[in-house]
């Protein structure tokens, strides 16, 4: 009698899952475009939620989460998928306690996470259980965070804890269709005259999302191609991929930091991340010669967005040792009320910080203007950079040229019979104080390069620098200027 009862249960819940299974539901469609055909393998498919004395009698139901591994372009790969078809993906205890049995199995191996948000929010009637749930969700990510790679995908709604646990990844990709992306409730936001509140644009332009794209498929493409760049975790060293791309390619080396950073890396390779965030400042994750690489571009003037931007940038590749190219186009620091409420000297300490303490190879490039401190701030040498190149047509000064020769020399200027003329000859005297090779010859810069040769200058440096070992003295952590 026991066995018949036994095994009617058993029965009921195969066809239950079955039932589940071939009703496919966007959990399984995302879990299929985002592994390799065939490798994804479940991981606690028949854990159910807890029923609470508050519930309607119907607790028989699977968790709102797909949890499991598999491989992407043949690397492995750990996932947890919300199922919003399943108590609209609501987060309890058990929901959130299969996410942590993913982040601790892939934490054993060294294996990134890829988690896919889509959650109406917590189980309300398991109460502190269900923040409980949360709280073990940011530990394991938080634990995980410079361990192994962590990816976030926006397919849906990604509110209050979701978001904080969303914005504990590495990257956040959001899908403009349908994702949304918020902690205060965007109604009572709206109310107030913010029509953008809680869409994913907004969360792009304020730096919380690093990447939008038009829909979900893209968005795991984008997360795909993120994991086949990033080493599987901090230990593996410098990673590679392959690309047919030749390291020797001559390229114009010319135009914005943006024209040249997209000739200076493998075709096809790149990735920007945060593009409609501090626009002025490039950060892209590519490869140079094969070897992964973040490439920060610093153009125009600094400001205390760019400044933040681009820290989080590096302090995020020397986690995993991706060596980070930086060039440098800049004219100084934003005068602006806005960068000195962020407040804009902290943005810049923590700036200087990321550099100073990444032990990752830095490779830095000086292609234009490198006017005061942000020659120092982006990656010089005695900031730790261990090849420093510029081009010919670079200008490094500690203010601009204008500026400085009215500062130094205006009364000089001033008293002379023609003053025009002898601003010209002081202006051609100070060409050469600004000359890269005056730079060179302090010491501050290893090489004066033909444009033409950056790439492939640049991917030997990176080849050179692959097997690069830095001890560093103990300490708990910097007190970092946040």
């Amino acid at each position: 009698m026991e066995n018949t009862v036994m095994n009617s249960i058993k029965q009921n819940t195969l066809e239950q899952y079955e039932d589940l299974l071939n009703g496919g539901g966007a959990a399984y469609d995302r879990i299929a475009s985002l592994f390799d055909a065939g490798t994804f393998v479940e991981l606690g498919r028949f854990v159910k939620k807890r029923t609470t004395e508050f519930d309607d009698g119907q607790g028989n139901e699977f968790e709102g989460v797909v949890t499991g591994y598999g491989a992407i372009d043949g690397k492995l790969v750990f996932s947890f998928v919300q199922d919003f078809s399943r108590m609209k993906g609501a987060m309890s205890e058990a929901h959130a306690q299969k996410i942590v049995s993913v982040y601790e199995a892939a934490m054993k191996v060294g294996a990134p996470v890829i988690g896919v948000f889509d959650s109406a929010g917590a189980k309300i009637l398991e109460g502190v259980g269900a923040l409980s749930g949360y709280g073990a969700v940011m530990k394991a990510a938080a634990a995980a965070s410079g361990v192994i790679p962590q990816i976030a995908v926006v397919a849906g709604i990604c509110s209050g804890s979701s978001a904080i646990i969303a914005s504990l990844a590495d990257v956040v990709i959001a899908s403009a269709d349908g994702g949304k992306f918020y902690v205060g409730a965007p109604v009572s936001l709206n109310a107030k005259g913010n029509k953008e509140a809680g869409s994913v644009e907004e969360a792009a332009a304020n730096g919380a999302v690093s990447l939008v794209t038009k829909n979900v498929n893209e968005a795991l493409e984008a997360a795909k191609k993120l994991v086949s760049l990033f080493p599987s975790n901090n230990v593996e060293g410098t990673a590679y991929t392959e690309n047919g791309d030749t390291a020797n390619r001559a390229v114009a080396g010319t135009g914005s930091i943006a024209d040249i950073a997209k000739e200076l890396v493998d075709a096809g390779s790149a990735l920007e991340l945060s593009p409609k965030y501090a626009p002025e400042t490039l950060t892209a994750v590519a490869s140079i010669g094969g070897i992964t690489v973040g490439v920060v571009g610093a153009g125009g003037k600094l400001t205390a967005a760019g400044a933040e931007k681009a820290a989080k940038f590096v302090s995020m590749c020397d986690s995993f040792s991706i060596p980070v190219v930086t060039l440098v186009d800049c004219e100084g620091v934003a005068n602006c009320p806005v960068c000195e409420k962020a407040p804009y000297s902290a943005k810049l300490a923590r700036l200087a910080s990321a550099y100073a303490a990444s032990t990752t190879a830095k490779v830095t490039v000086v292609t234009g203007k490198a006017y005061g401190s942000l020659f120092t701030l982006l990656g010089s040498k005695t900031l730790g950079a261990d090849v420093v190149f510029a081009t010919p047509s670079a200008e490094i000064s500690v203010m601009p040229a204008e500026a400085a020769v009215e500062f130094v020399y205006g009364e000089q200027i001033k008293n002379a019979k023609d003053p025009m003329a002898e601003k010209e000859a002081v202006r051609a005297e100070w060409a050469k104080v600004c000359s890269p090779v005056t730079a060179a010859r302090n010491g501050d810069l290893d090489d004066v390069i033909d444009p033409s040769e950056l790439r492939m200058r640049i991917a030997a440096a990176l080849e050179m620098l692959s097997g690069k070992a830095t001890v560093s003295p103990y300490k708990k952590h910097g007190n970092l200027p946040l």
